[in-house]
């Protein structure tokens, strides 16, 4: 008798989830898999937590706060029994098969996490994200965002995974210590991803797990102030000495140009938040950067021939002018060189 892979999928209830039952009841109905979900409540407004508890193969866990998506997600782990752990939007929808083949890769030896086809709900053919690009300042968007698919249709090694839908070994993660909790939320999916790399874990897509995802890209005054605080944060603690002397002076101009687009916009004031949160946590940033380093197996010139120096996140109002695009990846190809 065939003793099939054990795996706890990760979701989390936010707000209204009106997708939530039907992802959840997906998860439960994977094939090849021995599946259980794991429902984190972080704070739900509508009657989705209510369904699914005490359903047969569903826990809730109730932390009584909005742990965040980071936080969220490593207490669902907590309680994961699987040998493989899953973290599955709530409005993301799998196919059958498509945790058990992200299963099939994680359980390769050199590799840490798993990112699936992920693509729109609503135009099945056409790409949400098929594993994220990292630019050396820290940017990170959808990989391949509005592609057909069928133009990505080959396994490959990505830069991050995507927090829609990514498998890792439970151990692994654990051993990775989880998603950043002092994130909160956005970017802790890329900087749990160069933590993979940085172990010496590969990071892959596979085009064979096929996922539907209702996605929105959001524009409101907090995720500003996570995104700019986060993804500092992140280059701060995770890249090395030599890393950092050539992605701070890019970073600082990126940082003008951009204090000038929130000032136009009118959210400047979360963007001094982001920065006067930095300056109160040089300790917190020390200590991360003391054990993130610790940590560190694979060679910095590796890491950072993974980064790009592009800027493409097609994202309407966010596009990049094409001699900046090309400045960029000139500067990055010899930079990178000299890590």
């Amino acid at each position: 008798m065939t003793v099939m892979p054990r795996l706890s999928a990760v979701m989390l209830a936010w707000r209204d989830e009106p997708l939530l039952v039907d992802a959840v009841q997906a998860v439960l109905a994977s094939q090849e898999i021995d599946v259980d979900v794991v429902v984190v409540d972080n704070g739900c407004t509508s009657d989705a937590v209510g369904v699914l508890r005490g359903l047969p193969g569903v826990t809730v866990i109730d932390p009584g706060a909005n742990l965040g998506f980071a936080g969220g997600c490593n207490e669902g782990a907590r309680a994961a029994t699987g040998e493989y752990v899953a973290f599955v939007n709530g409005d993301a929808v799998v196919e059958p098969d498509a945790l058990a083949r992200m299963v099939d890769l994680a359980a390769e030896p050199d590799v840490g996490l798993v990112t699936a086809s992920v693509r729109l709900y609503d135009e099945p053919e056409t790409v949400n994200t098929v594993g994220n690009p990292v630019h050396f300042t820290g940017l990170s968007w959808a990989g391949g965002l509005g592609d057909d698919a069928a133009g990505h249709a080959s396994e490959r090694d990505v830069a991050s995974a995507s927090g829609a839908a990514t498998v890792c070994r439970l151990d692994r993660f654990r051993e990775l210590g989880g998603f950043c909790e002092e994130m909160f939320a956005y970017c802790e999916d890329t900087d749990l991803s160069l933590r993979s790399w940085q172990r010496g874990w590969r990071v892959v897509f596979t085009p064979e797990a096929v996922v539907r995802h209702r996605y929105e890209f959001s524009r409101n005054p907090e995720k500003f102030f996570l995104l700019q605080r986060n993804r500092w944060f992140m280059v701060l603690t995770l890249y090395s000495p030599a890393m950092l002397v050539w992605a701070l002076p890019p970073m600082i101009a990126l940082e003008l140009a951009t204090t000038a687009i929130a000032i136009r916009d009118g959210w400047v004031r979360h963007l001094l938040r982001a920065w006067v949160w930095l300056l109160r946590h040089p300790g917190a940033i020390a200590r991360r950067r003391r054990r993130a380093r610790a940590a560190v197996r694979r060679p910095d010139r590796e890491v950072a021939r993974l980064l790009t120096g592009d800027l493409d996140p097609r994202v309407p109002g966010l596009q990049v002018p094409a001699p900046a695009r090309a400045v960029s990846r000139g500067y990055w190809s010899i930079a990178r060189r000299l890590v």
